[in-house]
């Protein structure tokens, strides 16, 4: 079959699953992988394995023994390398997250933001807190943590309810694209071929300019919408009209999660201190990027090997990394309600279970598409797609399919197996981070009524559905493209080949 032909088929496959039947993203993607994989043929799979040879990214044994494999047994391979690949990171941040948001942790870094900044800074202030919890913890459950803080803001101020809304958008929904270890900038690091170090400095920077843009959006919008204070039902749990137009299963966070974030709303009297709160999110970072500047200076032969140097390598590596903050997470179980200590972690990796499912589907999508010849077809036409476009390209491509089925983490995954050609053109004329990056700028534009984020914010903000299209569907559109503007102009200036 043709490789278009069969990406169109696949991607339809996706959103009729999802938009019509309701099927849950894990059983989707799979079926989606494994269709691509049966309907690709031996033609196609000998095609890649030969390319992959000229390339030296694969063995002649391994090419034979490729060949010889059904098409379920190499969805399943797939499957269980990618879940090798991000299941552990995953399963840690979910334990980070969920203990920042019980121990009252999470509610302690964004009441010192506040204090830093003061009423008149506090659109600031909320993003920044956002964009800090947006790294661990799933964006709806940062919402659920920091709107009752904008409604306070509201009642106190008189004004600008819209926005203190999107400043929560402007920091959270962000980092949710670009800064791993969240599920979706995570595996499209892995499909692109991107070392997680290098995608989260850059999800870092870019994601830092665009929040600080975006908010430059917010405050257009807030001088064009005015959303009132309402106290209804749904507005103060916003949980069952979220749950049941719930279109992206994978993004949105388990109800204990919910429940949990609601709890931690008000700083309890026994809190954390800030450096113990904000441990369990800053050492992971500042491992990860110490023990890459040091595997660099040693593969560029400027340090020597040594014991010291293989010990910072080790704790660089991003599952040790990860494991040293859930080890100062833990300790922030002290401060949680004694009712829930016992059950936190089973509830967290309960939580990333799911997520992992969902993420190791779509990279086994990923590999088939791949299989199926989609890197030689994009190689091919990227040669006709000159320079700095292709990154345009790559977010055209992603936001079509997130604003079509919903959901940010799908889009970036079913666009990163897509587009993961363009990465292994030679003459690709910056680092392939900025793809990546491109891709997860692609997945904020336009959350409407197929995304349950919108709806969560809706709900939970007390806005009607004409409100919600008025004022959180352009805010997507601004967040996508001012991140697309950075990793645009940072792909010009610094292009890192």
């Amino acid at each position: 079959m043709n490789i278009w032909l069969l990406v169109t088929l696949s991607v339809a496959v996706v959103l009729v699953c999802i938009l019509v039947l309701r099927l849950h993203a894990f059983l989707t993607l799979l079926l989606a992988g494994l269709m691509v994989a049966a309907f690709g043929g031996p033609e196609s799979l000998e095609r890649y394995t030969q390319f992959q040879l000229e390339k030296n990214r694969m063995t002649q044994v391994e090419a034979d023994e490729l060949q010889d494999q059904s098409a379920p047994l190499r969805l399943a391979t797939a499957f269980g390398e990618t879940a090798g690949k991000i299941g552990i990171l995953i399963a840690l941040a979910s334990i980070i997250g969920q203990c920042l948001l019980e121990s009252g942790a999470a509610t302690v870094i964004v009441d010192r933001m506040l204090r830093l900044t003061g009423p008149r800074r506090a659109p600031e202030a909320l993003a920044a807190s956002s964009f800090i919890l947006g790294i661990p913890v799933f964006f709806d459950t940062v919402f659920y943590l920091m709107v009752p803080l904008a409604r306070s803001l509201r009642q106190r101020l008189g004004k600008d309810y819209v926005l203190f809304i999107l400043a929560i958008l402007a920091g959270g929904s962000i980092a949710h694209s670009l800064v791993p270890p969240t599920p979706g900038p995570l595996l499209v690091a892995g499909i692109i071929g991107v070392d997680i170090a290098t995608m989260m400095m850059a999800g870092l920077v870019i994601g830092g300019c665009s929040s600080v843009l975006s908010l430059g959006v917010a405050r257009v919008i807030n001088r064009l919408v005015e959303v009132p204070l309402r106290f209804d039902e749904n507005s103060e749990s916003g949980q069952s009209s979220a749950e049941q137009t719930e279109v992206d299963q994978g993004e949105t966070a388990p109800a204990g999660d919910r429940s949990a974030a609601a709890a931690v709303t008000e700083s309890p009297n026994n809190a954390p201190s800030l450096l113990l709160a904000l441990c369990p999110i800053v050492l992971p970072v500042i491992l990860i990027a110490v023990g890459s500047v040091v595997t660099y200076l040693v593969k560029s032969k400027t340090l020597p090997t040594g014991f010291e140097t293989d010990l910072v390598r080790s704790f660089g590596d991003k599952n040790v990394a990860l494991a040293v903050g859930v080890l100062f997470a833990l300790a922030l179980k002290r401060y949680c309600p004694s009712g829930t200590r016992e059950t936190l972690v089973s509830r967290a990796l309960a939580a990333g279970g799911n997520i992992i499912l969902i993420t190791a589907a779509g990279g086994a999508f990923g590999v088939m598409l791949r299989q199926a010849g989609i890197e030689q077809a994009v190689s091919s036409l990227a040669q006709g797609v000159p320079g700095l476009l292709i990154l345009p390209l790559a977010f055209v491509v992603t936001a079509a399919i997130r604003t079509l089925q919903g959901s940010a983490t799908v889009a970036m995954i079913t666009a990163a197996g897509i587009l993961q050609g363009f990465a292994q053109v030679e003459t690709l004329p910056f680092h392939p981070v900025y793809l990546a990056m491109a891709i997860g700028a692609g997945s904020k534009p336009v959350s409407w009524m197929t995304d349950s984020a919108f709806w969560v914010i809706t709900r939970m903000s007390g806005m009607t559905e004409a409100e919600g299209l008025r004022v959180v569907s352009p805010m997507s559109i601004g967040l996508g493209f001012s991140a697309l503007l950075f990793t645009v102009l940072f792909a010009y200036v610094y292009p890192g080949r």
